[in-house]
């Protein structure tokens, strides 16, 4: 499938792909819904009334919103009517958005001048690992090698509670992890604050037993 938008073949976000994701400008502070492709963002605020499906043109209120919860609680028929309807105005054969030059300049941003941010407000966390060798490798990081599995991981299935907590004074994000041996103590905690997220890598983060942590709200 190719696109009227300009790419290489090694590009992270041809047509097939199209990510989404909340970004602002320099000339417009507002954060709004964008997907990816090529060195691209297009803005899908200014494209809803592309929208014609079924679902989406009853919908087109969602790329009105700064977070994707709206547009991610459609449910997948209406993710997949808009990845069809986005690859239909993207491709090289559809003349709505490449033929109208105002349209493009207002809905097509250049990637190196976005901001991005938190693309949905976080709610709740569930923590998982894919494989043993995932697990190994996550463990090894913060117990050595000798002790990079705890002893109940090898007796599936294991449930991870996280609750997220903000302790601005300090001006850190801390992630409180326990196994379901401690939910009593976990709950405790997700009842104090259970709806911030790590938004950026860059801060400096902890892991902390709840069972620690606990004590300091005691």
């Amino acid at each position: 499938m190719a696109s009227f938008v300009s790419y290489g073949p090694d590009d992270e976000f041809p047509i097939e792909n199209l990510p989404y994701g909340v970004f602002s400008t320099a000339g417009n502070s507002r954060n709004r819904i964008g997907v990816a492709i090529g060195s691209m963002v297009l803005d899908l605020f200014e494209i809803q009334n592309l929208f014609t499906g079924p679902i989406m043109s009853q919908n087109r209120g969602v790329f009105e919103q700064n977070t994707l919860n709206d547009f991610m609680a459609l449910g997948k028929s209406a993710w997949a009517e808009t990845r069809s309807t986005l690859q239909r105005i993207l491709s090289g054969n559809e003349g709505v958005l490449r033929d109208n030059s105002d349209l493009r300049n207002r809905a097509l941003v250049p990637l190196e001048t976005v901001k991005m941010h938190l693309p949905a407000k976080i709610g709740d966390y569930t923590d998982f690992y894919s494989s043993r060798e995932h697990a190994t490798n996550v463990g090894t990081m913060f117990r050595g090698p000798e002790n990079a599995l705890m002893p109940n991981w090898l007796h599936l299935p294991v449930v991870t509670t996280v609750a997220l907590l903000r302790l601005s004074s300090l001006k850190r994000r801390f992630v409180v992890r326990a196994d379901r041996h401690a939910r009593k103590t976990t709950s405790r905690l997700c009842s104090v604050h259970a709806d911030y997220w790590i938004s950026n890598w860059k801060w400096p983060f902890l892991l902390v037993h709840p069972t620690t942590l606990a004590a300091q709200f005691q």
